[in-house]
């Protein structure tokens, strides 16, 4: 597979100010730059991992897969154009924003950027410090997390992000979120976390439904939790899911959509067979009237 991990992920916002607190001082990520349009957010050594642009959609942006080389881009590249996919290959200045070597970008068929880049910026020599005394984020290897899309067509889907993207299904759980809806939501994996992607046809305006971060410490999530019930934000409450079991619990974000905090997710073993889930929850992770 070429496509190793995600990278980044930027969001659309109406309210950049509102999200600059929330990232900080919510999720304790650091800020690595900001303005009045728009503002950059670091969980490691990279330049950024999170980015916020003024907008009206409150919504996904785009994601960031990253290659580990220039050889690993053009093959993406070739499989997506091999399956139908536009694919642009950026210029140095969206590059230079980025803190990359190479990028490209394509549109999903529902409209969803997505780039894929190589040769992301460090920064060892200004280390990365959590303004709420998080002890890390687990990334690496692994990338930055995983996020979740509702999608209209599930087949259509499965055909960009598998045979195009190259990244390989993990399981399906079938959701039953009340009386009489159940949902089907697919689960992707690209490197040793569990999942990085997954869609359905969730309910809801929002193309994204959530993103996710995982933390190094389970006290970590669980001071996020306080931090976050303070102010009555918590989604669903703390629980563990079926699938990756991870402990986590999902909070209100600025925008609408909601934000993911775990830790302890199980990892992939070297050979996996793709399975199906009843629940998507062990325990827990009961839903929580709006404040």
């Amino acid at each position: 597979m070429s496509i190793q991990r995600l990278g980044y992920m930027g969001f659309e916002v109406a309210d950049v100010p509102a999200w600059r607190s929330f990232v900080t001082s919510k999720l304790g990520a650091m800020e690595a730059s900001a303005n009045e349009a728009e503002a950059t957010f670091r969980i490691d050594s990279r330049t950024w991992r999170l980015s916020v642009s003024k907008g009206t959609a409150d919504d996904y942006l785009f994601a960031g897969y990253e290659v580990d080389s220039e050889k690993g881009l053009q093959e993406v590249k070739e499989s997506l154009e091999a399956h139908g996919v536009a694919v642009k290959v950026e210029g140095r200045e969206l590059a230079a924003k980025r803190g990359v070597l190479g990028l490209i970008s394509c549109s999903d068929p529902f409209g969803n950027r997505v780039e894929v880049y190589y040769g992301g910026t460090e920064l060892f020599e200004r280390p990365f410090a959590s303004p709420t005394g998080v002890t890390g984020f687990q990334t690496g290897d692994q990338g930055i997390g995983h996020y979740v899309l509702s999608v209209p067509d599930v087949d259509a889907a499965l055909a960009f992000y598998t045979k195009g993207l190259g990244l390989q299904l993990a399981d399906v759980i079938d959701w039953t979120v009340g009386e009489g809806m159940t949902l089907t939501v697919y689960f992707f994996y690209c490197n040793g976390r569990h999942h990085t992607f997954a869609f359905g046809k969730l309910p809801g305006p929002k193309k994204l439904h959530h993103f996710m971060l995982q933390t190094n410490s389970m006290d970590d999530v669980g001071l996020a939790y306080d931090r976050f019930d303070a102010e009555r934000a918590i989604v669903m409450t703390l629980g563990r899911h079926t699938n990756d079991h991870m402990v986590s619990f999902y909070g209100a974000t600025p925008s609408g959509f909601a934000v993911e905090y775990g830790w302890g997710a199980r990892e992939m073993p070297p050979r996996w067979s793709v399975v199906r889930y009843d629940r998507i929850s062990i325990w827990g992770h009961k839903f929580q009237p709006p404040a």
